[in-house]
């Protein structure tokens, strides 16, 4: 455990003193190490997420809003938890009853005021995000009081598989162009200027190009702006200049959404230099499932012959000598991926160009 995390640990545990000569003061000790997974699997060509309903979560006390939907998640006791990924595990476990195969630790964040309870007054959350993946043939029937919903109920924006989304160029766009012209909080003459720039470099937007992997990047775009749900309950002032105030994906409880966003946008660019999209595959595939999977995580539609011939060529997959018969359609032949090409190449990926405007 870092220095930085023992300090945070025992802060946990209601002791101050000096860790290694640092002195914690009493008044600190309000501080809680939060455990976050976002829990990824495809089913049916739509990419999924595992949420809970938070209802009985203890920071709801007082709160007579209806509760949205949150990841699973939980406090880190340096009492009960030997390192960040058990109490992640065990949490996960707790609320789903999954025990997680693939996880990789993302982020962390420490805003205050993004995962505060009524009024702000609950301790101040480092939050830690994580991705878990899990093929269909793991997950079970829900557990109660929880639901696996498609990624995109949260991120309309970033489904581009039947073209560019209406709601960019209906509601986004122009609500974004407004914003990056207000001077309500421009501290010099060079900011508007500044903002759209960064709404060329986000959304495309100007003559800019969309990057699939820029989704935490689009999403802290719309926070600041005060377009998503989550600025306006969180108090921003940008969120109340908006009436009415846009519907923008289902929101998540404290920063859920933002965690959910840098899942997305991490497994997005890992599967062109990793085969981590394996780990969401059956045994075996054909490879018109594999292209709709990599689609369904990435957004647009793939060529089907150039994504083929991509695959093949780039030896991630072999066949079995196995088909599979569909009723009034050809046999297709069923693949597997073939682990040694982790053992040929430093980055073995399904590397994917989808630059579009």
């Amino acid at each position: 455990m870092t220095m930085e995390l023992e300090g945070l640990a025992r802060q946990l545990s209601g002791e101050t003193g000096s860790v290694e000569g640092v002195h914690m003061r009493p008044e600190a000790a309000a501080v809680e190490i939060g455990l976050s997974a976002a829990i990824i699997t495809v089913r049916d060509d739509r990419p999924e997420v595992l949420t809970v309903s938070g209802e009985h979560d203890p920071r709801r006390a007082g709160d007579v809003r209806p509760p949205s939907p949150a990841l699973p998640f939980g406090p880190f006791s340096p009492r009960d938890h030997r390192t960040l990924d058990i109490g992640l595990r065990d949490w996960v476990n707790e609320q789903t009853g999954l025990d997680l195969g693939y996880v990789e630790q993302l982020y962390t964040f420490a805003d205050r005021g993004r995962h505060a309870g009524p009024d702000d007054t609950g301790p101040h959350v480092v939050s830690i995000g994580y991705l878990a993946l899990l093929r269909p043939s793991e997950v079970d029937e829900e557990a109660s009081g929880t639901r696996w919903r498609s990624w995109y109920d949260f991120f309309p924006w970033e489904d581009w598989r039947n073209g560019k989304p209406e709601v960019l160029t209906d509601t986004i766009e122009p609500l974004l162009d407004q914003w990056s012209e207000r001077d309500d909080v421009i501290t010099s003459p060079s900011r508007p200027t500044q903002r759209k720039e960064r709404l060329r470099i986000a959304f495309g937007m100007h003559g800019g190009t969309w990057d699939e992997e820029k989704v935490l990047e689009r999403y802290e775009l719309l926070y600041e702006a005060g377009l998503v749900e989550e600025a306006l309950r969180d108090g921003r002032s940008a969120a109340r200049e908006w009436d009415p105030h846009p519907a923008l994906g289902q929101s998540l409880r404290f920063d859920h959404r933002r965690i959910l966003a840098t899942a997305i946008g991490r497994i997005r660019a890992k599967i062109k230099y990793r085969p981590v999209i394996f780990e969401l595959m059956p045994n075996e595939f054909t490879l018109f499932e594999l292209q709709k999977t990599v689609e369904a995580i990435l957004g647009p539609h793939l060529h089907k012959q150039n994504f083929r011939r991509l695959v093949e060529s780039a030896g991630l997959v072999e066949p079995t000598g196995e088909v599979r018969v569909k009723t009034g359609g050809r046999p297709a032949r069923l693949y597997r991926f073939r682990r040694e090409v982790v053992l040929e190449r430093p980055a073995p990926g399904v590397r994917v160009n989808l630059g579009r405007s």
